[in-house]
This record gives C-alpha cells, structure tokens and sequence, in this order.
C-alpha cells in the first residue's frame, strides 16, 4: 500500500539527479512513499539521466513531459498518477532536503486528524535579499487575498488526497505554491509550518530566481494570478 506520493519537478536538473536519489535512499526507511520524478521538458540530459538512475530505486518513477508547460504543470502531472492517500511535492535542486518531506510525513502520522492537515516547510539560512523578497511578497498576497500567507514558495508541501481533489483550475506556473496555500486556508485545513534549512543548490540555477529581472517577471505572474484567483472567488 502506498501511504505518500511526492511529486518532484525535473526541469534541466540532470547533474542534481543522482544526488538527489542518492540522498533519498539514505533517509528513506519506509516502504509506503513512492517518488515520482517528473521529467518537465527539460531541455539538457535529465531525461537520459532518470532512465539510467531511477530503475536503481525501488521507491522512485519516472514520468516523462515532452514540452514544458511550467512548474505547476509538471506537479500537476505527477499528482494526477500518484497512488497515495496523501500527495505532496518538492523540488529537486536538493535545496529542500528530503529528511524535510519524511519529517511532514511524521507530522501527519503523529496527527489526530490527518485528512485535515496541510504541512508545509519554513525556509532559514537564506540571503537578506531574498528574505525581504519573500516577506514583501508574502504581506501583499495576505492583504490582498485576506489570508495569513507567509514564505509562500517553501518547501515541502504535504497534505491528504481529498484537499487536492477538491482543487478547480489550479495554475500550471509557480503559482500552484500559492494556490494551494492559499486554498489550504480556505478550507480552514491545520497549516502546519517547520524549519527548513535552504542551502545554495549544488549544480544549475533556478529557473526563475536568478537574478532581478527574473524576480520582476515572477511578481508579475503572481499578481496577474491573484487578481485571477480574487475575481473567481468573487463570483
């Protein structure tokens, strides 16, 4: 029976690819989590490099996305061939590491109400500038959407298989983070956040936080999404 599914995004990540399965198996004690790896159109060697690392993992799949159609897509298509009662998703520049997603894990095994939880990392140890960012982005999506949102982008995030069914036309960019905090809250599920470090990735860059002109770009996308999501809720 599998208990967890987590989703991880792939999108040119083929030189983190055998270190991150490689840190997988050393934390991963249970046998009711399976790890969909999926492979988001990326343009560089992940593809090759999941067929040749995943069958080495009883625990890991592969799925394959030709075309990137953005973060949230690849996440969406994984969630949508998970087989656990509770769904989850990470990332897979090893930023967040996977003792963090086995620690949600136990948050909700040890909960009284697990089907009415939402876990959800809290990043430390990152650069002044990018915490005055998330802050900054954090105080406007709380005031303008009229929820307590704070580091919306953290990993990881957990929760049980009917709050994602209960979704509608969540987003397929790096809005999904925000949708389904956002959502969370809404639903009035237990939001429970825990400290994780952030370290610097080990190979690559972000697709999207590199640099001022990236973070221009995100703030657009999430602002054009929140008057989106505030219009559809008003009706």
């Amino acid at each position: 029976m599998i208990r967890y599914s987590i989703v991880i995004p792939c999108y040119n990540e083929a030189k983190n690819i055998p270190a991150l399965l490689a840190r997988w198996e050393q934390v991963m004690e249970r046998k009711d989590v399976e790890i969909l790896l999926v492979n988001n159109g990326s343009k560089d060697e992940s593809s090759e490099t999941l067929q040749q690392w995943v069958p080495q993992y009883s625990f890991a799949q592969r799925l394959e996305i030709e075309v990137n159609r953005g973060y949230g897509y690849g996440i969406l298509y994984g969630l949508s061939h998970a087989r656990g009662e509770f769904l989850g998703w990470t990332h897979a520049d090893l930023q967040t590491d996977p003792l963090d997603v086995i620690k949600a894990m136990e948050v909700i095994d040890n909960s009284p109400s697990p089907q009415h939880i939402f876990v959800k990392g809290n990043r430390k140890n990152r650069p002044l500038f990018d915490q005055l960012f998330t802050g900054g982005m954090s105080l406007f999506e709380s005031l303008y959407l009229k929820q307590k949102l704070r580091d919306i982008n953290a990993q990881p995030n957990v929760f049980h298989r009917s709050f994602y069914l209960s979704w509608s036309n969540p987003p397929d960019d790096f809005s999904l983070d925000l949708y389904a905090f956002y959502m969370a809250r809404k639903a009035d599920l237990e939001i429970h956040r825990f400290a994780v470090v952030f370290p610097d990735r080990l190979h690559g860059e972000s697709s999207w936080n590199n640099g001022l002109a990236a973070k221009v770009k995100f703030i657009k996308r999430t602002l054009d999404f929140s008057t989106t999501l505030k219009k559809e809720l008003a009706r």
